[in-house]
């Protein structure tokens, strides 16, 4: 049997002595359990163990054979988190030499054993436990066909281990590594030996897990926005809310939407929805911990079909009432009710139209031409037309007033002569008399007398002046018309007459062909004239 170097049990002890260490390390700086893999209330742990003797005899390494027939069991009881006890058993198989005599003895087998206890400390991941303890007890050995009896001795073992989380009652030991040191008086009292064990011992299997809570529920998220119905142009915010997700975990979002112009930062995110049609759009948000924990969520906004009422449109005139000719200024003032910032709605004034006179008009004003309307109203009308293409129209009222046509004179009645006479008849007196009544009642009213005569007639021209005369005398003597109410004409027409006209205050007499005469009327009464000497008929010779 060949020695090893004294150092071996030392190695061996400070490399378990750093994996113990990088154990409670980790565990301590460990704050929360996994949510999908929570600390059972008891673990029963069974498998494989290989070991390393590592046997030292009264101060010299002996270089063993390694001990590959072994197995391990262990039960912990997790008695606050993180932190548990165990009770831990194992056994190893092997056939050594005399460890003693360094001298082979046939069929002598060694058995060795440890029953010991300590605290576990322990810290959970999504995937993994990673654990430690210092364990205390028995550490035993038997050798069959031997003179020793077997020999039972405090041991301890210092160590950790790793294990993978299968499902919730079962995690597979990928790797447990421990130091196991005890120390054994064998021989008699003239050949003693102190027997030395600075093992190294693995082991691998399945624990059981017992009394795992239920899980949680898993993660999840819920969306929401604000405001739900919007129109076209007006914001929307989006909020995810993170549920179930372990809260050390950093979480990120990845946010998406169906429609419009999506910014997001963490758990909110805006949405532009300039320019989107009417309709229902959706934005949601994929969350993630970085653990391969997921969670989504969607929410609905609506984008509200926006108002079509058409423009509202008043027109007024100023003024509202002119004599026919006077123009009347006519204005007009036009919107869109819907017209808001974020959306904006144009409205102008056109298409002008009367049904008088002559209107023109540019942009929101018009002029209204009356000259030559008749009286009574005139409707302007303007329409109103938005850029939308929705229209309204709107009239203002002119009221036309026609002054009344200036008096004029007119032919009241005339008066006939007899043949080179200016004599006043009966029945020129009859009509006279209804001029003279006319003259009472219209006091501002006067009389043109328009004497007339036949060129064959005698003297027509002085013939035409006395009749006029004639007439006037009977109206201002016999009736009593003032005469300066009356005027006397003649007339170049022709006729054995006398025209009378009736001039209404204000008015004047223009007639053509006539001209103003002042002559007395005749001696004979009421302008008698003396009929001409006809001439006798020469007698015929028979």
């Amino acid at each position: 049997m060949s020695l090893r170097s004294e150092g071996f049990p030392v190695r061996v002890l400070l490399f378990a002595i750093v994996v113990g260490a990088i154990a409670i390390g980790t565990i301590t700086t460990a704050q929360a359990q996994a949510p999908d893999n929570p600390q059972p209330k008891v673990e029963i742990f069974g498998g494989y163990s290989f070991l390393r003797p590592g046997v030292n005899v009264n101060g010299t390494a002996i270089n063993l054979d390694n001990v590959p027939a072994g197995w391990g069991a262990a039960a912990t009881f997790n008695v606050a988190n993180h932190f548990g006890l165990t009770a831990d058993f194992g056994a190893h198989y092997h056939t050594f030499p005399n460890i003693v005599s360094q001298e082979p003895v046939a069929g002598a087998d060694v058995h060795l054993g440890t029953f010991m206890f300590g605290p576990h400390l322990e810290a959970r991941t999504a995937h993994f436990a990673l654990f430690g303890e210092a364990l205390f007890g028995m550490h035993r050995i038997a050798v069959t066909n031997s003179a020793f009896p077997p020999d039972n001795a405090f041991g301890l073992a210092v160590g950790g281990g790793l294990d993978a989380h299968v499902s919730r009652h079962i995690d597979l030991r990928l790797a447990q590594l421990d130091f196991v040191h005890s120390k054994h008086s064998f021989g008699t009292a003239a050949e003693p030996a102190d027997v030395t064990f600075n093992s190294l011992r693995y082991r691998a299997g399945v624990n059981i897990l017992l009394g795992v809570a239920p899980p949680g529920p898993p993660p999840s998220a819920v969306c929401s926005v604000n405001p739900m119905d919007v129109y076209a142009g007006e914001p929307v915010t989006a909020t995810a809310r993170a549920m179930n997700f372990n809260p050390k975990h950093t979480l990120s979002y990845s946010w998406s939407g169906s429609g419009g112009k999506l910014s997001g930062k963490d758990s909110s995110a805006s949405v532009d929805t300039t320019g989107m049609s009417p309709g229902s759009y959706n934005v949601g948000a994929t969350i993630t911990d970085g653990h391969k924990h997921e969670a989504s969520c969607r929410a609905s906004f609506n984008i509200k079909e926006r108002p079509k009422n058409p423009p509202q449109v008043s027109c007024s005139a100023s003024p509202a009432s002119v004599l026919a000719g006077t123009p009347s200024a006519i204005t007009c003032s036009c919107s869109s009710p819907d017209n808001t910032p974020d959306y904006p709605v144009q409205a102008s004034i056109g298409n002008w139209s009367a049904s008088g006179g002559r209107i023109s008009g540019s942009g929101n004003t018009a002029t209204l031409d009356t000259t030559g309307a008749s009286a009574g109203p005139i409707t302007a009308t303007a329409t109103c037309t938005d850029s939308r293409g929705l229209s309204s129209r709107a009239t203002a009222s002119v009221n036309v007033e026609v002054p009344p046509a200036p008096p004029q004179a007119s032919k009241l009645n005339e008066i006939t002569f007899a043949r080179n006479s200016a004599r006043v008849d009966n029945t020129a007196k009859a009509i006279l008399d209804d001029v003279a009544l006319r003259l009472q009642r219209e006091a501002d009213a006067r009389a043109v007398i328009v004497g007339f005569a036949e060129p064959k007639e005698l003297k027509p021209t002085t013939l035409a002046a006395e009749r006029a005369a004639n007439a006037k005398e009977y109206l201002t003597k016999e009736k009593g018309i003032d005469p300066g109410r009356i005027e006397t004409r003649t007339g170049s027409g022709g006729g054995m007459k006398a025209d009378i006209w009736i001039v209404p205050a204000g008015a004047s007499f223009n007639e053509p062909g006539t001209e103003v005469v002042n002559v007395p009327p005749t001696k004979v009464p009421y302008g008698r004239h003396a009929a001409p000497v006809r001439k006798k008929k020469k007698a015929t010779t028979q």
